[in-house]
């Protein structure tokens, strides 16, 4: 059958808006379409591809655990769940793991368990959750609401009640409506989608010592920016700042749906059998994937490779705007980078980003002021250097453009 973008009109809810072309194949970080045409790829799935495509020993473990088991349910474990959950806490601050499909659930397994947690040890009185002005979550009803986004909100009826939201960075704001009734406070430790925003270290740690202080528990989602997007396994541990609950996803399974969320013992006493569940959470066959993508990602050698990458980026962008001066700032850390338009240029971040694919290269944006990378840790540097000539001659077309259509 023969299907084109055309067919997504025809046949998909419009919930996207996906780009004309149709990628069919890829291979590192490099991306073809359905007429053979190539792109480097700075999008990584959203955050997602920390290996880049088809990585061949994701590639061999995918084929030999999809010959022996892929499904069973949560009425038994399995090898791969257990070892990949046993490496994740041996390398991080968690005693215990939950396993579900995607950062959206392993964030509501975490906000599910901070209420149960204070129902069982404060009483049913302290259940205010806190979370931050531009924060993303996910997509079900209760993380969304817990996000920081109106937008993405509002229009579905009444929200899940006992959920209010502070200004990210400001710790004095948070001063003002934390109290002893809340049960936790859910926050990235660098902000994603609100726009590649990297907090005060003094602000994060003042988030910690006021949830110490009114007995809540501090949630960490690294959906986005943990497994070695910042140049350490996890972000918290480049802020000096300990979680009592962390999520992950998207890199987790380097392209295969997997999400975990992390915590002590004490706290995950509060999931009981039969208070929690996911069908698929834990399949043998995404652990299986994840734990190799954990295996090739907690290792030195790659992890401090980030930070050299992380500096080709900065320099080529720095020349690409001495240029153009379309950007105000770079922002982000490690392979989660963010550039901020100039004044000039505020709301048009899409426009860069579709630009850019025109020229052959694959980026994303963070809202309307932000083109945002996101390319596999391992990305060559050949390809950083190429896919930026590829955005500058993108930047330089849409800027040619736009003089025409100003003349």
């Amino acid at each position: 059958m023969q299907v084109t973008r055309e067919t997504f009109n025809e046949v998909m809810v419009p919930n996207y808006n996906p780009a004309a072309m149709v990628p069919v194949r890829g291979e590192g970080s490099r991306v073809w379409d359905q007429d053979g045409v190539e792109y480097i790829d700075f999008a990584g799935g959203i955050a997602v591809n920390v290996l880049g495509h088809c990585h061949p020993e994701l590639v061999k473990v995918l084929n030999e655990q999809g010959s022996k088991l892929w499904h069973l349910s949560n009425v038994f474990t399995n090898e791969p769940a257990l070892r990949l959950a046993k490496k994740l806490c041996d390398a991080t601050f968690a005693e215990k793991v939950y396993f579900a499909n995607s950062g959206a659930e392993a964030n509501e397994a975490a906000l599910k368990l901070a209420r149960r947690f204070a129902l069982d040890h404060y009483g049913e009185e302290k259940d205010q959750i806190i979370s931050f002005t531009k924060g993303f979550h996910g997509r079900t009803f209760f993380t969304v609401t817990v996000g920081g986004q109106p937008a993405y909100s509002d229009g579905f009826g009444p929200k899940p009640g006992a959920v209010v939201h502070s200004e990210f960075n400001n710790l004095d704001a948070l001063k003002a409506i934390i109290s002893d009734r809340t049960c936790a406070v859910m926050m990235e430790p660098m902000q994603g989608e609100g726009g590649i925003i990297v907090p005060d270290i003094e602000f994060v740690k003042g988030v910690r010592e006021l949830c110490d202080k009114h007995n809540a528990l501090l949630i960490f989602d690294e959906v986005q920016s943990g497994m070695g997007r910042t140049g350490k396994l996890f972000e918290y541990m480049n802020l000096g700042v300990t979680p009592d609950i962390l999520t992950s996803a998207k890199s987790l399974g380097g392209g295969f749906p997997v999400g975990a969320m992390l915590t002590t013992n004490k706290i995950a006493e509060s999931l009981k059998p039969g208070t929690h569940g996911s069908t698929y959470g834990g399949n043998p066959l995404a652990c299986a994937i994840a734990e190799k993508v954990f295996d090739i990602v907690n290792d030195p050698k790659i992890l401090s490779s980030v930070a050299h990458k992380e500096a080709l980026f900065r320099e080529k962008l720095k020349e690409i705007n001495d240029k153009y001066h379309v950007f105000s700032e770079i922002r982000g850390k490690g392979m989660l980078l963010g550039c901020a338009m100039a004044d000039e240029y505020k709301g048009k971040a899409r426009d860069f980003m579709m630009a850019a694919n025109e020229q052959g290269l694959m980026c994303l944006v963070a809202g309307m002021d932000v083109v945002r990378f996101a390319p596999s840790l391992i990305i060559p540097d050949e390809d950083i250097i190429e896919g930026l000539a590829r955005f500058e001659r993108g930047i330089a077309k849409m800027l040619e453009t736009q003089s025409l259509e100003n003349a």
